[in-house]
């Protein structure tokens, strides 16, 4: 049977089994004989609450199966989606934001080692996330209050098929159905043991992964028992950025810190906190010349610093994250009665996961810029390794009131390489248990179905992170002598230290002033619903079909960073905890008119509506409305057209999230540095000055990452959209049993308006507000430091933007007939932005075309096509798969052209009869060694880890068994 269908389903029973093949997109499937069997029973297909027959859907829908994801050779679900010409990334395990640059400024925080879908380019959080039509707890991984499911909480050997609905649904789905809807459908019919091993890792020897999956189903159709059970192990490691020339420094193709590519390009440099130090102390600029081990420093041994100190923090990342999953199903159903079924489903999932980033980089003093005790914090002349004679002061005492001492220091820049990489260790538990009663009965001629559905879920996630700093430690150790008593060891930030070699910092001093940091989250869901369906009555045309519904969910969150955190104290990324929740009650109706069927020019003409009315805890009430229209003029020929209103209520994130920082590159208007206009433009000068920045024009950092803050607000309203589609699908009969076992063609158009969108007002129009036009309640969110540096940026979540996108997709299949003993095909799945425009506070962005419009790292092509050409026996199979990325263009002042890429992969089985039940199969991914285009504003490694491959060639070989 065909696997991967683009169910978009049309007209024809070859088309249902067939259509498709998206993701691939081409499945080397065989077909059956008989086709028309597909549409003999009425079914629910994501879109519709009402059953209907697969063949006459009204929605755009694509059908992903585990034969489709099989044939990717990837060990993630998510990877297999995001794949999807009509996804826009989402996070994966190439993201390897550790919570060094900071959580996004909306709320949601750091979901390192997690997996997302994003459809339209509209975020996760309006991609709505059900398991066999029901909602899933959202994932966390304890660096915040995520919106969405992480898609890796889900054995992917549970998964039988998933269906993505392309087209808003929050009246048949509620929230979160805006850009569409993700239905996993679970095994439940699995006879018998099915297995798999798989090994499978990259060209160069790193990315090693291992895939092993076992399930077994028993059916007892004379007991009307059922039982699916199973288990998963998942280990991938790490692709380090070391070993990809891309990543070799923060710009690509730069060979030192001084290469003048970095300014030329207008990427971001190496870092100013170098592991011989940087010292802006008593007007000097100074850097070690070389480590001073064993002996206080003094002044000879200094030198200037230059960009050649700066220190390359690139190669000490990854491009691969590596994690650890393992988890089980039980799928169990037990017919009560003939007409009454009781269904038990519990799912676990574990990940143990892990980011890196470089070494701490320690930075104290006023201008540091971080915006808690550190920026406090004076070097008291009695310390014992201060080679300076005088104390280095701050300008304030560390409770923030002046000292009486001027500040004599800007900052002290150290790399702490002696308290080893920052890494994030993620250990994240979740589990999901669901219990339904369903059943059927009959008013007179016509057959009414039930379900009533009880869901819990948890998700429960524990971070580590090694290596930080706590701050009043420090300032002890590094205050007078005569105070650092007990426990205390005077700390040397005066020595230096080498990479690989030693340091100034003992293991002494560093257990006294580092310590574990310990965070943790917890999503919590209790959902209950009931439906109810069937046919009111019947016309000429056919029976009228009636849905209705009731839902109450009650969902809550948290997030307790560390308490050393909490108190102000890490010297990395401050954030503040955060907890809330809410419910909500919903009611839903769905109507289906049959109008014409089986008359000239209207073999089917039916009209389909629904409405929901939401009352929720936090704002109150709202109403969202749908309808949809098919037309068959003949049995080859479906069109349709639609439109839906959806709905985003806003998350728990983004209602109670504590402040938390997010680093972000912005130009500072008021520097006297490259790119600011303090010394040109007499308004900006005198607002700097007002802002607090020195009027000598000492303040000359260049553009660089400053800490953006942001947290929940409790006043934000729901998103609200629309969404418009129309589509056709041609499926010829006369060309089945002849040229052709499957051929169609479908075109469909969406267009999205999306209104309230939640977002922050950028930073860099906050400080641009500020500098050129004195507004006061802008200036009221920067503050500064004494020496003018910006320590933080205030931010607070509002209903600010909109969004209006409009596209394409095309879907084209062929199937021969038996050849050879098999088939051959060709399937194209396709997708065309023709718009992406947002309205936000700095002005409309047109993102056509585009990478990193909207400062987050995500391309928006014109145009993305997935084919594949294949051949299959029931013995042996090949396959070849195509995936096209057009061009985009950076939005920045370089407009630096990122060039279009074709990735192929390659896939071949063996199943001869002698293996019985067993099938080995090899496959290569990036066949051609295609490199990603080189991104030079991207905060990853100089490519766009939400659109293109890791870079190099990826092997694997899997045997099966059971399949």
């Amino acid at each position: 049977m065909q696997k991967l269908t683009s169910r978009y389903y049309a007209s024809g029973a070859m088309l249902a089994l067939a259509a498709g093949l998206a993701v691939g997109p081409a499945s080397a499937q065989t077909v059956p004989d008989s086709a028309a069997s597909a549409s003999d029973q009425d079914i629910v297909v994501t879109g519709s609450r009402i059953r209907r027959s697969p063949l006459d859907q009204d929605k755009p829908v694509i059908t992903v199966d585990q034969t489709a994801i099989a044939r990717t050779g990837l060990s993630s679900v998510a990877d297999v989606l995001q794949r999807l010409p009509s996804a826009g990334g989402g996070l994966n395990t190439k993201v390897n934001n550790a919570g060094n640059i900071g959580g996004p400024p909306d709320g949601t925080g750091v979901s390192s080692g997690a997996a997302e879908i994003d459809l339209r380019y509209l975020g996760a959080k309006r991609t709505l996330v059900l398991v066999d039509g029901l909602r899933y707890v959202n994932g966390s991984s304890a660096g915040g209050i995520p919106a969405s499911v992480d898609l890796n909480e889900i054995p992917m050997n549970s998964i039988e098929r998933i269906e993505v609905l392309q087209s808003g649904a929050s009246p048949l789905y509620g929230t979160d159905a805006v850009a569409g809807v993700v239905n996993i459908i679970t095994k439940q019919n699995q006879k018998g043991l099915r297995a798999n091993a798989q090994f499978g890792t990259f060209r160069q020897g790193d990315g090693h992964t291992q895939n092993y999956e076992l399930s077994y189903g028993i059916q007892k159709p004379e007991s009307g028992t059922s039982v699916v059970l199973g288990g998963y192990y998942t280990k991938q490691e790490a692709v380090s950025t070391a070993n990809r020339a891309i990543s070799q420094f923060p710009s690509a193709g730069a060979v030192s810190c001084a290469d003048p590519a970095f300014a030329a390009s207008g990427g971001v440099g190496c870092s100013g906190s170098p592991p011989l130090g940087r010292y802006r102390v008593l007007g000097q600029n100074l850097t070690l010349k070389a480590p001073v081990i064993g002996r206080t420093a003094t002044l000879s041994d200094f030198k200037t610093f230059t960009d050649a100190d700066r220190f390359n923090f690139a190669p000490f990342n990854y491009l691969l994250t590596p994690s650890e999953r393992y988890g089980g199903f039980l799928n169990f159903k037990q017919a009560l009665s003939d007409a009454v079924n009781m269904r038990v489903k519990l799912v676990y999932n574990h990940r143990h996961s892990r980011t890196q980033a470089a070494f701490l980089p320690l930075v104290i003093g006023p201008g540091a810029g971080n915006g808690n005790l550190l920026d406090r914090i004076s070097v008291d002349a009695s310390n014992p390794f201060n080679p300076f004679g005088v104390t280095l002061s701050s300008g304030v005492n560390l409770d923030g009131t002046p000292s009486g001492r001027p500040a004599n220091y800007v900052a002290i820049n150290r790399r702490f390489v002696e308290g080893g990489q920052r890494v994030f260790t993620q250990d994240v538990d979740t589990f999901s248990g669901t219990v339904t009663l369903d059943g059927s009965f009959h008013i007179g001629d016509h057959k009414w179905f039930w379900d009533a559905n009880a869901v819990y879920g948890l998700n429960d996630a524990h971070q580590l992170f090694t290596g930080n700093v706590n701050a009043a430690k420090l300032a002890q150790a590094l205050g007078p002598v005569s105070q650092c008593t007990g426990a205390c060891v005077p700390f040397n930030i005066f020595g230096g230290a080498a990479v690989g070699g030693a340091g100034s910092i003992t293991p002494a001093m560093l257990s006294f002033v580092t310590f574990d940091q310990r965070d943790k989250s917890q999503q919590e869901l209790n959902d209950f619903s009931a439906n109810l369906s069937g046919a009111l009555f019947t016309l000429p045309a056919g029976d009228v079909g009636v849905a209705i519904g009731y839902e109450h969910r009650d969902q809550g969150a948290s997030y307790d960073p560390d308490p050393v955190i909490v108190a102000g104290l890490g010297a990395d990324v401050p954030t503040q905890p955060s907890r809330g929740r809410f419910n909500v009650d919903e009611i839903y109706g769905e109507l289906r008119v049959p109008i014409l069927s089986n008359t000239p020019f209207f073999q089917k003409l039916e009209f389909d509506g629904a409405v929901r009315h939401s009352n929720y805890s936090t704002f109150g009430s709202n109403t969202v409305f749908t309808a949809s229209g098919l037309w068959k003029p003949t049995a080859d020929l479906l069109l349709r057209g639609g439109y839906a209103e959806s709905l985003r209520a806003p998350s728990i994130g983004e209602l109670y999230a504590g402040a938390s920082r997010s680093d972000q590159t912005i130009q500072d208007p008021c520097t006297s540095g490259l790119g600011g206009s303090f010394q040109t433009n007499a308004t900006v000068k005198a607002n700097c000055i007002a802002n607090g920045v020195p009027a000598n024009g000492s303040y000359a950092e260049p553009a660089g990452q400053i800490g953006v803050f942001s947290g929940g607000n409790v006043k934000l309203k729901p998103e609200t959209a629309v969404t418009w589609t129309a589509g056709g699908v041609y499926s010829p009969s006369w060309a089945r049993g002849g040229i052709a076992s499957v051929l169609s063609l479908e075109v469909n158009y969406y267009a999205i308006s999306l209104s309230n969108a939640i977002d922050s007002a950028p930073a860099s129009l906050i400080l641009s507000r500020c500098a050129f036009n004195a507004d006061a309640a802008s200036c009221a969110l920067v503050k500064r430091t004494t020496v003018g540096t910006i320590a933080s940026v205030g931010a607070v979540l509002q209903n600010l933007n909109s969004i209006k996108t409009d596209g394409l997709d095309g879907t084209f299949l062929y199937r021969t007939p038996q050849i050879h003993g098999g088939t051959a095909g060709l399937s194209v799945n396709a997708a065309y932005l023709l718009k992406y425009d947002a309205l936000l506070p700095t002005g409309l962005q047109q993102c056509v075309g585009k990478e990193r419009c909207l400062s987050v790292d995500q391309a928006f092509p014109r145009f993305k096509l997935n084919a594949t050409v294949d051949f299959a026996t029931p013995a042996f199979g090949a396959s070849f798969t195509g995936r096209y990325i057009s061009a985009v263009t950076e939005n920045n002042a370089t407009k630096h052209r990122m060039a279009p890429t074709f990735y192929g992969d390659i896939q071949l089985y063996l199943s001869p009869a002698w293996m019985q039940k067993f099938k080995l199969v090899a496959g290569v991914n990036n066949v051609f060694n295609k490199q990603p285009p080189v991104c030079i504003t991207c905060d990853g490694a100089n490519f766009d880890a939400t659109t293109y491959d890791v870079p190099g060639q990826f092997g694997y070989l899997r045997l099966s068994y059971g399949f």
